[in-house]
């Protein structure tokens, strides 16, 4: 709709001053939106509102009265041109047997894998732990990473692991079948039979099935190629991650509403999941060593060589104020949950992959600065769930990750960069690039229009996006709209500027002063 504003300028005629009025024609708001307000149930447009940190209902905290153990008190100390490696861990050790702690870096270069440093990585597997830094720019705090760990097979390409990782020194188990049908939407499942889950704790829930109706409707108007295995062959793949609110016998409650149909004809299993809360990465800068010019799969150095970061069985945790140069992969979330990636950069030698969610549920990535043109930037891969890549900048010669192997419900929100058709990602096995609802709302395009844009080429097997949402997109691009779920107000933008900003405000009423800064 057009909202008409009146105002009135002054202006200078002869004979003295006159008020004219003059009209001032606004942005459309979406109809997509308010739809969405009048039945978010029967929205095209997932519910994004619940992403990130205590599903964004919460700041990320300052922990002050955490106990803080320097690196320094370990053995480490920056500058000296020594390795930092053990002292390191030393100060994570020491905080996990406090139950918890900061472990502070003062301003310097930290040497983290030298020559005669051992290859494992660096591992947090207990809660409450931050790593805190003195700043992630210049004269800030530096983790620098000399050689790469070694691929765990180097015929694999993306088999080298991360310098740091997250995990939990537990085992994800399993605790029945889902009964009943669970709509989109809904907070509560039915087991088969009650099961010793207690608030508090949280669950995996998951289905593969290769029944061909279920990939009939996850391709919407087009076929599933039998070249693609991991669909056709062992199926639809579905992995989501909750909290339990409460339990009564075999009925459970969840703390936040369920992204994905759930049919009880397919076999939906439930894991109680075994994970670690409340970690922090903070003012830091986690520099890698790749000086060389990037081919994309020319080698495991390429791909996967200078991979820094990776958060695995991790829920309730954030990364803030956090800068990755000189990475082959900067930062990725595998199996977790509301995880908040904020106000971060990606900068140096163009790399393989810049942050990206590989599998988690609920995940923020808001404020990326992505500077090095990285092949893939920001975006998704494997079973991701919901996801929202908020407000994200990437050069045009880079374009959004869509890594394969079915992500599902991702919004790029007020994002601007490149739109590639060669930057997908993923072997042909694991096609398509994303399976349902990836979302585009107020994306500017920087990269020359390619019109129209094919969302599933004839000529090639990459990039192949079953019927995407295009709301708002700008740059000069068309579509082919018989290719999209569905298209609106393509080359202007819509009102609301933020569709993420817009669910939470309507599901909570407002915005919180974290969000607004």
């Amino acid at each position: 709709m057009n909202i008409i504003k009146w105002s009135f300028k002054q202006l200078s005629v002869i004979g003295g001053l006159s008020m004219l009025p003059v009209l001032l024609f606004s942005q459309d708001t979406a109809k997509a939106y308010l739809d969405y307000e009048h039945s978010p149930a029967t929205s095209i447009l997932p519910n994004f509102s619940y992403v990130g940190y205590h599903n964004g209902e919460l700041p990320i905290p300052e922990n002050t009265q955490l106990k803080v153990f320097n690196v320094t008190d370990f053995g480490a100390k920056p500058d000296d041109g020594i390795s930092d490696k053990n002292a390191i861990r030393k100060a994570i050790k020491a905080a996990e047997n406090n139950g918890g702690g900061i472990v502070l870096f003062p301003k310097g270069r930290f040497l983290v894998n030298e020559d005669g440093d051992d290859k494992d990585q660096i591992v947090i597997s207990a809660s409450n732990i931050i790593l805190r830094g003195s700043g992630s720019g210049e004269g800030g705090t530096e983790l620098f990473m000399k050689n790469t760990l070694s691929p765990k097979d180097s015929t694999k390409m993306w088999t080298v692991p991360s310098l740091f990782a997250t995990t939990s020194r537990e085992k994800t188990v399993s605790v029945g079948r889902i009964s009943d049908n669970v709509a989109i939407g809904s907070t509560s499942i039915y087991l088969q039979k009650p099961a010793d889950i207690k608030p508090g704790e949280w669950l995996q829930i998951r289905m593969r099935s290769n029944d061909p109706s279920l990939i009939k409707k996850e391709m919407g108007i087009h076929e599933a190629d039998s070249s693609w295995t991991s669909l056709v062959k062992d199926g639809a793949f579905i992995k989501m991650y909750f909290q339990v609110k409460e339990v009564s016998n075999n009925h459970i409650l969840l703390n936040a509403p369920i992204p994905y149909e759930i049919d009880a004809k397919y076999p939906w299993a439930v894991y109680k999941f075994a994970n670690i809360s409340e970690v922090g990465l903070e003012n830091l800068a986690f520099v890698g060593n790749w000086k060389d010019s990037f081919v994309h799969h020319r080698s495991w150095k390429d791909d996967s060589g200078f991979s820094l970061w990776h958060f695995n069985n991790t829920v309730n945790s954030w990364v803030i104020n956090c800068r990755f140069t000189d990475a082959n992969v900067g930062l990725t979330i595998g199996d977790c949950a509301n995880i908040t990636v904020l106000n971060c950069t990606v900068t140096g030698n163009p790399g393989h992959e810049a942050i990206s969610n590989t599998g988690g549920t609920n995940v923020l990535l808001a404020n990326i600065n992505q500077i090095a043109s990285t092949w893939h930037s920001v975006g998704v891969a494997n079973t991701s769930m919901n996801t929202v890549i908020y407000k994200a900048n990437y050069p045009s010669t880079s374009s959004f990750e869509t890594h394969s192997s079915q992500p599902r419900n991702t919004l790029l929100d007020g994002v601007t960069g490149g739109l590639l058709n060669n930057r997908g990602g993923g072997a042909i096995s694991n096609m398509p690039n994303h399976m349902s609802n990836l979302v585009f709302w107020n994306y500017k395009q920087t990269n020359t229009a390619n019109n129209p844009f094919d969302f599933w080429p004839k000529t090639s097997w990459y990039w192949k996006i079953p019927m995407p949402v295009v709301v708002g997109f700008t740059g000069g691009t068309t579509f082919i709209h018989e290719q999209l779920k569905y298209e609106e107000s393509t080359g202007k933008a819509v009102l609301p500027g933020s569709l993420y900003e817009a669910q939470y405000k309507l599901r909570l009423g407002k915005l919180p002063d974290w969000l607004k800064k």
